[in-house]
């Protein structure tokens, strides 16, 4: 949970800034945006498994391209 302490010297814009840049750390609108909407399992299993197939594809083409040539 985010919280941030104000000083009554403090800029409120500063403050707001402050809090903006916490929010966006620990990942609270990425989080709320994935769980807005409720998504099946299946569909959530579908979209893991494209991105580790992605994931492998990128991986084999960047060995491929680091091997010295002869």
């Amino acid at each position: 949970m985010a919280t941030i302490s104000v000083d009554d010297s403090e800029n409120l814009e500063k403050a707001i800034k402050r809090f903006k840049r916490m929010v966006e750390k620990e990942g609270i609108i990425r989080e709320y945006k994935k769980r807005e909407y409720y998504e099946k399992p299946s569909t959530i299993l579908n979209r893991k498994n494209k991105a580790a197939q992605r994931k492998l594809l990128k991986k084999t083409h960047l060995k491929r391209d680091s091997k010295p040539a002869y």
